[in-house]
């Protein structure tokens, strides 16, 4: 079928999005959740990427919100931001760092969103007056979406399953899954299933009974695993593997050890050596491919393993107990530590808990600051005596969203001296700096209706901002209601806070930057969701090396005093 690809691609490329359907592999997860579906099929997406073909990662989530846009992070982690303002699940993060391109609104299905569609069409009367059913209707809608991106120009289309195999709410998926397996030929399609093999420490054993009931409960719902991946803390002998294949009717080569890793980015090279990829070419039929290309990430790997220097950051932020609230911050860091030979240590703080009393203390040892984005009144001063601490004693900062608003009003407050604040925290305040947007001051629904997705960019010409980029035009993601208020451009400019970045349509600010400061840069748009392996952000590597410069400068110093002690 790849031969027949290329020969039509190369015939007739005008035809192409018509004509060429994908091959589909489904991951699905068994056991317990957070055992890591989306890396696995980003680690399998990457090296069939790596082999030249064409791939792409798809995420249906059973939930029946709609998106994640109104999801406590505490619920569901941080909300991704695609380039055409979808709000998605934060695998398709992983999915875009993975392989270096962009997702969109058609990789990331909710239930909420299969329901609201076939809703929609039975108020319409397209149903012809029929009762609408889960069963053809709910799956007819979903098999069709499952379906949407192999008419798109890939060669594989890769559909993670969320949830667990037996979640009451995962049921339609795994039904249209199987409907899929007896609808296509058997070479289109292929189930990887995910799942864990525990060490028991008291019996000091690993144990396949887990592995064995989950495939039992995926073929009572009539689908059969392909391929089995194993989760596991302790190498996977051939004997566990041989009782895994004969239990669970697959091959032995068929069952794939996922041992634990340092890095996420591993998981790729791990995969590569237990052949997931090759399994899956073989299975789909799938036999013209080259080798693998990876020189680029074994690059990357060798500066993450093993670098030359370390800086510790503050990220201040109000959801530190659960990182994956700023899942993508954390990986823009790993992406420019790495650029920069430089391991990044993050030091999470609670800016709830910051106060005048206490903000030496716990921003003394930091060699760079990040204020992170978010929404409300918690923890906003706390926010505020950070950015106000970095401002004062030259720290590196960088603040995202929220955290460029924080800059603007601590500026507004100890610079300029007004009474600022921003409307969203503070309806009535006399000096509202940062303010809401225009057009969303009718906006009463909240799913859906923030400023979502890119838009342009122009750089003032010699700006720390500039200097990132190379370049005086971009294109950046944003995710937000409120916006630096122009009225107070003027007194800001006078003051020494420029603003850097503008939107050329609406003259929104973007970027703001202070011209006495080695590296002081807000943003309102939210950098950390272009950064990819191969391409990681400029700000964020900017940032990190400015962190570098001010840890050694520090470094320096000290020596210079035990010295000087010393003689």
């Amino acid at each position: 079928m790849h031969d027949l690809q290329e020969l039509l691609r190369a015939l007739i490329p005008g035809l192409q999005l018509s004509l060429i359907m994908a091959k589909f592999i489904f991951v699905t997860g068994g056991v317990t959740s957070s055992l890591g579906k989306g890396i696995i099929s980003a680690s399998l997406a990457k090296l069939l990427q790596a082999r030249g073909l064409k791939v792409t990662i798809q995420k249906f989530d059973p939930y029946i919100n709609v998106d994640p846009g109104t999801l406590n992070p505490y619920e569901h982690g941080e909300c991704y931001v695609t380039e055409d303002g979808a709000e998605t699940d934060l695998d398709l993060g992983h999915y875009e760092r993975f392989l270096n391109i962009f997702t969109s609104q058609s990789n990331n299905v909710t239930t909420g969103k299969i329901y609201q569609t076939v809703i929609n069409k039975e108020r319409e009367g397209a149903y012809l007056g029929k009762t609408v059913q889960v069963i053809p209707h709910i799956t007819d809608e979903i098999k069709r979406r499952m379906k949407l991106l192999g008419n798109a120009g890939y060669d594989i289309v890769i559909t993670e399953i969320g949830g667990t195999v037996g979640d009451i709410e995962s049921l339609p998926f795994i039904e249209a899954v199987r409907q899929l397996q007896w609808e296509l030929e058997e070479e289109d399609c292929l189930v990887v299933h995910l799942t864990l093999v525990p060490y028991l420490k008291a019996a000091k054993e690993l144990k396949t009974k887990p592995t064995q009931h989950s495939v039992k409960m995926m073929s009572e719902n009539g689908v059969h695993p392909d391929i089995i991946v194993c989760r596991t803390e302790r190498p996977l002998v051939i004997e566990l593997r041989r009782k895994i294949a004969l239990f669970c009717n697959v091959k032995t080569e068929a069952v794939i050890e996922a041992a634990d890793a340092a890095s996420i980015y591993e998981v790729p090279l791990i995969m590569m050596r237990e052949k997931l990829d090759v399994i899956c070419l073989k299975k789909l039929n799938i036999t013209q491919y080259q080798e693998p290309e990876l020189s680029k990430w074994k690059e990357f790997l060798d500066k993450l393993k093993y670098p030359k220097a370390k800086v510790n950051i503050g990220l201040i932020g109000k959801y530190i107990e659960l990182q994956d609230a700023y899942k993508s911050i954390l990986e823009a860091f790993v992406h420019a530590g790495a650029v920069n030979e430089c391991k990044v240590e993050v030091i999470n703080i609670h800016s709830e808990f910051i106060t005048e009393g206490n903000v030496d203390e716990k921003l003394s040892n930091l060699d760079g600051l990040l204020v992170a984005p978010g929404f409300g009144h918690r923890g906003i001063e706390g926010k505020i005596l950070a950015v106000k601490y970095a401002r004062e004693h030259k720290l590196p900062f960088f603040g995202i969203c929220l955290g460029m608003q924080m800059s603007v009003i601590e500026f507004g407050r100890n610079v300029l001296h007004l009474d600022a604040h921003s409307t969203e925290m503070d309806p009535n305040t006399p000096h509202p700096v940062i303010d809401l947007m225009e057009e969303q001051k009718k906006v009463t629904a909240k799913g859906g209706t923030m400023r979502l997705g890119s838009y342009p960019c122009v750089i003032e010409p010699g700006s720390l901002a500039s200097k990132a980029y190379g370049s005086n035009l971009i294109s950046e993601r944003h995710r937000h209601r409120w916006e630096f208020n122009n009225k107070y451009l003027e007194q800001y400019h006078q003051a020494g806070m420029i603003t850097s970045g503008t939107n050329p349509e609406s003259n929104l600010v973007e970027i703001v930057e202070l011209r006495d400061h080695p590296f002081f840069v807000g943003v309102q748009y939210h950098p950390e969701l272009k950064s990819t392996v191969e391409n990681p952000h400029p700000l964020f590597v900017g940032f990190v090396n400015a962190s570098k410069e001010f840890a050694e400068k520090k470094a320096s110093v000290r020596t210079s005093v035990l010295q000087k002690e010393t003689i």
